[in-house]
């Protein structure tokens, strides 16, 4: 059994990851280049083409996300 004082949050929200851990994991996929902004003052994100091949090859199921104009 783990110690759960060493243990580090991963809170939900609603249906996504929140807190530090979603923060850090936004900051690391645009830091990649697998999300992107069309503008830079926009708070939506897209999925780059380079981020569909890693998300897909990591596992993640990009056919369950709709497409939408941003």
């Amino acid at each position: 059994m783990k110690n759960n004082d060493k243990m580090k949050p991963a809170k939900l929200c609603y249906e996504h990851i929140g807190g530090k851990l979603g923060q850090l994991l936004l900051e690391a996929l645009v830091k990649k280049g697998w999300l992107a902004k069309t503008d830079p003052s926009d708070k939506n994100l897209y999925i780059t083409e380079l981020g569909e091949s890693q998300l897909t090859a990591f596992g993640i199921d990009l056919s369950q996300i709709k497409s939408q104009q941003l």
